[in-house]
């Protein structure tokens, strides 16, 4: 394999030649660590054929359909151990919004869902905050739980049977034990591994001061789910300060995992948009061109997996994702915000529905769980099968009478 430094010093008409090579490669794979490192380098004029590969694979192995899971997002708990340089949804006790909500109100968000055609509930919540706050241990008490992630058990019992809609957890590290438990009630959990990068956990970087963001810790959450087969989903955070070298590894890194255990059902490619409330607000946004070529290579190096990237956070431009091989635009909700990007509304569904056919593709509602799981019995809690496959259709895909 060509090096990078001989691309690097090459003319134009030989780094072409060169590119296209190793492009040529990729297209029928596997994408070796060194590809994927001079894929992701490609320059203004490189990208047309780096995003049309990945299009190309994407038809081939996934086909026409795009997906996405109607949602409501419930935000359980907004305190949380960590202070990323990036979040604004963590508070600390006595922060005018900082909130855990009751069954009362998680019940009542999960029944408008159901209303409104939902069949996701999106529970995302802080790193186990009782680990840090007194506070969080007095209302855990006041609720009859000792954690926070038992809390979210039981409120997950209760959406799934008094609502039918499906849990999908992000919730942190989560330990055996933990998964064990939640899995009875959750189709598919979540985990994003962000970076596998040591470097952003130094002084000054954006993981600093967030214990839970050591990646041998969520890598190690990762594969325990692999162990309990249950359909993940996890993804990489650009622009944050990690390399272009540092992003390759984490896809490998997910790849590797998937490897194993056939358990990684999503893959999310999210770009840092900067806010005014976080130390990071003066940080540089990733541009829309960075964002589809590190997401073309996902594709390449990520083959059959599913590929997300978020609409809601490249503005107008979302459509134009679609451009680097991604089949799904994740979690979209008809009444409740992105808790974690408050400032950025999600798109109407009938307007990303448009905009998928302008592409040549099928906009399709799926379930928390992929469909490529849905019908594999390994995949899921025996109790919890019957539940998802009623509101599926023979092809894993939502019904459309649901």
């Amino acid at each position: 394999m060509h090096s990078e430094l001989s691309l690097n010093h090459t003319g134009p008409s030989l780094r072409d030649n060169l590119f296209q090579e190793i492009l040529d490669a990729a297209r029928t794979g596997p994408v070796t660590r060194d590809m994927a490192r001079v894929l992701i380098r490609a320059q203004e004029e490189e990208l047309d054929w780096l995003l049309q590969a990945a299009v190309e694979l994407r038809a081939r192995l996934k086909g026409s359909k795009v997906s996405y899971s109607k949602k409501v997002f419930i935000p359980l708990t907004n305190l949380c151990r960590d202070y990323c340089g990036y979040c604004t949804f963590r508070k600390d006790p006595g922060q005018l919004a900082a909130h855990t909500m009751t069954p009362d109100e998680v019940v009542a968000v999960a029944e408008s869902g159901a209303r409104f055609g939902c069949k996701e509930a999106l529970f995302s919540l802080g790193d186990r905050p009782e680990a840090l706050f007194p506070e969080m241990h007095e209302t855990l008490r006041r609720l009859g739980h000792q954690s926070t992630l038992s809390y979210l058990a039981s409120v997950c019992e209760l959406v799934l049977n008094e609502t039918g809609l499906l849990p999908h957890i992000n919730a942190g590290l989560l330990a055996r034990k933990d998964i064990e438990s939640l899995r009875k009630f959750s189709p598919s959990m979540g985990l994003m591994l962000e970076s596998v990068s040591d470097r952003l956990g130094a002084p000054g970087m954006p993981h600093e001061n967030a214990p839970d963001k050591r990646a041998d810790l969520r890598l190690k959450t990762i594969e325990e789910a692999g162990r309990q087969k249950v359909p993940f989903t996890t993804g990489i955070l650009i622009g944050i300060g990690e390399t272009l070298d540092e992003r390759v590894d984490s896809l490998f890194a997910i790849r590797d995992l998937h490897d194993r255990y056939g358990h990684v059902q999503e893959v999310i490619i999210q770009n840092f948009r900067a806010k005014p409330d976080i130390p990071m607000h003066a940080h540089p946004e990733p541009v829309l061109a960075d964002l589809k070529r590190t997401a073309a290579v996902a594709r390449l190096i990520l083959r059959e997996m599913n590929v997300q990237a978020p609409p809601n956070l490249s503005d107008d431009n979302y459509s134009d994702l679609l451009d680097a091989g991604i089949n799904d635009w994740g979690g979209i909700s008809p009444l409740t915000k992105d808790f974690i990007n408050p400032e950025r509304p999600w798109p109407h569904i009938e307007t990303v529905k448009e905009r998928t056919a302008r592409a040549g593709l099928e906009l399709k509602e799926r379930l928390t769980i992929y469909p490529e799981y849905v019908f594999v019995d390994e995949y899921l809690d025996a109790e919890l099968a019957g539940r998802v496959r009623k509101i599926a259709d023979s092809h894993g895909y939502a019904c459309e009478a649901n």
